[in-house]
């Protein structure tokens, strides 16, 4: 399990959804554009920290676009159950 990527990826969406927090609580005018926007910046640190966490050290330092592509999609092993 690569923690470091994994980390890196978890401080990233972390910032990312306290900024969505704050600017729907603030921003009159935050509307669905930028909630569009930031949702899938968020999104892409959450898939990428689950689909890239055995990726090695050196795959995660170099991010092919091959592997950017690959570890940003929704994750199709992890079970949501009800």
């Amino acid at each position: 399990m690569n923690k470091e990527y994994i980390l890196y990826n978890l401080r990233d969406a972390l910032k990312q959804l306290e900024s969505i927090i704050k600017d729907i609580e603030n921003d009159s005018e935050y509307e669905i554009g930028e909630y569009i926007i930031d949702m899938q910046h968020l999104y892409h640190h959450i898939n990428t920290s689950w689909n890239a966490r055995d990726a090695s050290k050196a795959e995660s330092e170099e991010c092919s676009e091959e592997n950017f592509v690959k570890w940003r999609q929704f994750p199709i092993d992890i079970y949501m159950g009800i």
